[in-house]
């Protein structure tokens, strides 16, 4: 499928990206007009893009339907203030709920049943059962069109940032699975960030992998590892040196097995080199591919 903007319906381009950009973290806004009416409201157009400053960026886009705009712009143009709250799965019904379009000065921390508390720097309230609320002052508004799907990007500075103690690692770091954050996909779906679906993927920031290009032809050409795998050994520092694998009776069945046959002894070297790799162990998956 190739899709060119402007080709297709706007409604179905929004689709597409919302569906592939995924999953996206929400933004979970909350704002006060000149009123001092709360709104709150979901946004999954939205990121961190810097610390220092610390700026988050969020986007009530004009709807698609409609091209009207959101009450959270109309009152961030009157306020220039927005705690921004995270999503997690213990709340992601009650958010949703938030998501309803009711009636202009409706507070949706009534209807979605969310505590109000007062934040320390800002006027909008917090919301007292997100994992972290991050209080901010809106520092641009850059309005990107003025068509249904138009994006209106808010920049945001972090003024104080709350974090529950009860997400915390016992190093004071955010454990991804006591925070257990959701995240936007497309249509009606979400994402879960919590339990098998967090993994860490090891990035060494002051040295350089040797990289794919330099792994040896039969291991860079091979039909059973994949592109996963090889990224795993191209970030490796460099090549280890062969050393014997004591008493490994699998290896000692290959080459047994195989004495005659190279194709078959390749590709059952490259086959337990794998499962080596998926299990996390690229040490000893270096020295069967090597051996």
């Amino acid at each position: 499928m190739k899709i060119v903007p402007g080709e297709i319906k706007t409604s179905q381009l929004h689709a597409y990206l919302l569906g592939s950009v995924a999953p996206r973290p929400i933004c979970f806004a909350s704002t006060i007009d000149n009123e001092g009416n709360s709104n709150l409201s979901p946004f999954s157009f939205f990121n961190v893009f810097g610390s220092k400053p610390p700026i988050l960026i969020f986007s009530p886009a004009r709807r698609v339907r409609d091209n009207t705009i959101k009450h959270t712009l109309e009152n961030v143009y009157e306020n220039m203030e927005v705690v921004i709250n995270m999503v997690n799965y213990d709340i992601v019904q009650q958010m949703s709920l938030a998501s309803c379009e009711y009636p202009k000065g409706t507070d949706e921390f009534v209807k979605a049943g969310f505590t109000a508390v007062k934040s320390d720097m800002v006027k909008p309230f917090r919301v007292k059962e997100s994992p972290v609320q991050l209080e901010c002052k809106v520092t641009q508004i850059i309005e990107m069109g003025n068509e249904g799907g138009a994006a209106n990007l808010i920049i945001c500075e972090v003024l104080c940032m709350h974090i529950d103690d009860n997400v915390l690692d016992e190093q004071g770091r955010i454990d991804p699975n006591k925070i257990d954050l959701v995240a936007r996909m497309g249509a009606d779906y979400y994402c879960r960030a919590s339990g098998a679906a967090v993994f860490e993927v090891a990035k060494p920031n002051l040295s350089l992998g040797v990289g794919v290009d330099a792994l040896p032809e039969q291991i860079r050409n091979s039909s059973v590892l994949t592109g996963n795998n090889l990224g795993l050994l191209g970030n490796c520092t460099s090549i280890p040196v062969i050393t014997p694998l004591a008493d490994d009776s699998r290896l000692n069945d290959i080459f047994k097995d195989h004495t005659h046959n190279e194709d078959a002894k390749v590709h059952a070297l490259h086959s337990y080199a794998k499962e080596l790799l998926d299990a996390g162990n690229v040490d000893k998956a270096w020295q069967v591919l090597l051996a």
